[in-house]
């Protein structure tokens, strides 16, 4: 819960649905697990649940978190370029591997990179 956007709902029901993460060999597998759901020409992947509660995180992170992070300015840079919401489900799948690298690592999430 130590990334912005994420709270008790969105972190349980992650752990929940992930269960075991050496299921995944690299963190970037997260973003596209699960069944799909194809809607017209967009498809859908993972459980209904945690893509609605990863989506509203990333809506936090953009429009309400006034803290600053480097996915905070990638997001924004992104609904620039290609619109509000596809840039918060392109957060939210990234949001998704950080969780997971996160709770592989055992490290809490650091909005800024820091460089020694």
């Amino acid at each position: 819960m130590t990334v912005p956007g994420i709270g008790p709902p969105t972190a349980l029901s992650f752990v929940v649905t992930i269960d075991d993460t050496t299921r995944f060999r690299h963190s970037a597998g997260v973003g596209a697990f699960g069944e799909i759901d194809r809607t017209g020409r967009i498809s859908k992947r993972g459980n209904h649940q945690v893509r609605t509660y990863l989506f509203e995180a990333a809506n936090v992170v953009l429009t309400v978190v006034r803290r600053g992070s480097a996915l905070k300015r990638w997001g924004s840079k992104l609904a620039k370029r290609i619109g509000a919401k596809k840039a918060k489900v392109a957060v939210a799948r990234k949001m998704a591997v950080i969780l997971h690298a996160i709770w592989t690592d055992g490290t809490e999430f650091q909005a800024e990179m820091r460089t020694a």
